[in-house]
């Protein structure tokens, strides 16, 4: 009996061993899903992304749709980038157009400017060809896009706060140096390109494949409701921020009318100036808002919402804003107009031209000084005082 203990000993030793063996291989095979779960798939091309998502592109993407989709957007391309420069130029060329508006102007038409090359390396990557995109470079596209709306978002908002200090203020023009406004500037597209690589330095699902959007197969969920929220939230401030100048504007317009000189056209174009500012921002909102209402549906994972059916569209609409601010300019401005044509025919410019209002006036009401009140009027192209008013 004694010799056969340790033959026992040695096989209860096995026999637990085994038992030890067989629990750990049930936890490797409990724990390998989780781990694949959080694995990161950077090496992954964004078919494997699109699958998981169940996007089809391909479908979607191809024969006379993608014929038309290209046509449209080559077409609106080639215009955002001859009409936007051409707007900068006005603004570099004309002495006229030498004040922090038109600086904010020109920086507005810079955005729609890089919003084209956006739309541009789209197109060249998009339809069959997303499936085939790395991460990275998707990213890219994606990046181009959000930092073109940011710069445009965040250039109408200094706009904003810009006409709201000179209406309030009642000045010819805010209190902006040009140093403040290159800074401005400067600010409007550090923040741009910051908000558009904030998927790329971290904020993705690359390494949680549960938490990707359907939209945007390697955007987390999370994400697109802070990117889609924000925005939105910024709709809405310079909204108000632009009715209740209008509304001030307004105001004082019918105060001191009765208290001026000059035809009914001058005395409203402070009025003016507000409508053709907030038609630029009507055109922003309405061209940008459906989009991201889809973005922000994706986001809230509503799977009965039908988004990937008219995202194409959607995106067609934010990429006729960048078409439409051009026209809104040089429609509501004869010498914005005047000087691009000059431009556009290669002709000199007049040397000794005749003031003319403009259509849209930059200044706004001045204070009424003892018996005597000044009504400034000053064409988006001019700034100078048109008529004074004496009681």
């Amino acid at each position: 009996t004694s010799s056969g203990r340790p033959f026992h000993q040695a096989g209860a030793t096995m026999e637990n061993a085994s038992v030890q063996a067989v629990v750990d291989f049930a936890w490797l095979q409990d724990a390998v899903p989780y781990s694949r779960m959080n694995e990161c798939h950077y090496d992954k091309l964004m078919d494997f992304f699109y699958n998981r998502s169940k996007t089809h592109t391909a479908d979607e993407w191809s024969g006379a749709t993608l014929i038309i989709v290209l046509c449209f957007g080559t077409f609106f391309c080639l215009f955002i980038f001859i009409s936007n420069s051409l707007v900068i130029a006005a603004v570099v060329k004309n002495k006229k157009f030498h004040f922090p508006f038109y600086y904010l102007l020109a920086n507005l038409a810079a955005a729609d400017f890089f919003a084209g090359i956006a739309y541009v390396f789209l197109m060249f990557n998009t339809g069959p060809v997303s499936k085939t995109l790395t991460v990275n470079r998707w990213f890219l596209r994606q990046g181009l896009l959000d930092t073109s709306l940011t710069a445009s978002l965040a250039n109408l908002l200094v706009i904003a706060v810009e006409r709201h200090m000179s209406v309030v203020r009642m000045s010819v023009h805010s209190n902006l140096t040009k140093k403040r406004v290159t800074l401005f500037i400067l600010l409007i597209w550090a923040v741009a390109i910051f908000m558009g690589a904030v998927p790329t330095l971290g904020w993705n699902c690359v390494c949680d494949i549960s938490t990707c959007s359907s939209l945007a197969p390697v955007y987390s969920r999370s994400y697109l409701i802070f990117w889609t929220v924000s925005n939105l939230g910024v709709f809405f401030i310079m909204v108000v921020v632009y009715i209740r100048i209008y509304m001030y504007v307004q105001r004082k317009t019918n105060v001191l009318s009765p208290h001026t000189s000059g035809s009914m056209s001058r005395r409203r174009t402070p009025v003016k100036l507000m409508k053709t500012v907030m038609a630029v921002l009507g055109a922003f909102v309405v061209c940008w808002t459906p989009g991201l209402v889809v973005l922000l549906l994706d986001g809230l994972n509503c799977t009965q919402c039908e988004v990937q059916n008219v995202k194409r569209w959607f995106l067609l609409l934010a990429l006729l804003n960048s078409v439409m601010n051009p026209i809104i300019y040089s429609y509501k401005d004869d010498e914005m107009s005047s000087t691009m044509r000059r431009m556009i025919c290669c002709l000199p410019e007049e040397k000794n031209q005749e003031r003319r209002s403009s259509r849209i006036p930059s200044t706004v009401l001045s204070r009424s000084i003892d018996s005597s009140s000044q009504y400034l009027e000053n064409g988006i192209s001019q700034g100078t005082i048109c008529s004074k008013a004496s009681t």
